[in-house]
């Protein structure tokens, strides 16, 4: 593959990457918001809950496992791309124009470790599920309460 084509594969599994993100911040976002709407207590709607969310979590994170990898052979490809065109520019294969694009591109190009993607992704699952029961127990203690202020004559 060409420099421009394998620089163009790198951006487009990164917006791969971005997708994969802004969708398990949207799943969270809706799952929070919809166990902080809940009013009764129900243990059992918030094991389903966790056990769907669990399981999304485990393909979401596989899935940008998966993108993660391809992004750095990619990388790797880019690298050693460009560590030819360097050693073919001594011998005026590419363009100045060429060059100067590499120089400037190819720092900006990085793809982080897969364990650090993989320990962030678990810790915020982990706060997730965390927040869920937080909210399920906290419903559960105020349940009498509630039960009580639903009995209690209009304006108290």
């Amino acid at each position: 593959m060409k420099y421009n084509e394998l620089v163009q594969l790198f951006f487009e599994r990164s917006n791969a990457l971005q997708w994969y993100w802004t969708l398990y911040v949207v799943i969270i976002g809706g799952l929070l918001a919809f166990s902080s709407l809940r009013k009764q207590p129900d243990h059992v709607t918030g094991l389903l809950v966790t056990l769907l969310y669990a399981a999304f979590a485990y393909k979401n994170l596989s899935a940008i496992h998966d993108v993660t990898l391809q992004r750095q052979a990619v990388l790797g490809a880019i690298n050693e791309s460009s560590n030819a065109a360097s050693v073919a520019s001594g011998a005026g294969a590419e363009s100045t124009t060429d060059a100067h694009f590499r120089v400037a591109l190819q720092p900006t190009l990085v793809a982080p470790a897969y364990a650090g993607v993989r320990n962030f992704h678990v810790t915020c699952d982990i706060l997730t599920v965390a927040a869920l029961w937080a909210m399920e127990l906290r419903r559960r203690r105020y349940a009498p309460l509630n039960r009580a202020m639903e009995g209690a004559p209009p304006g108290v």
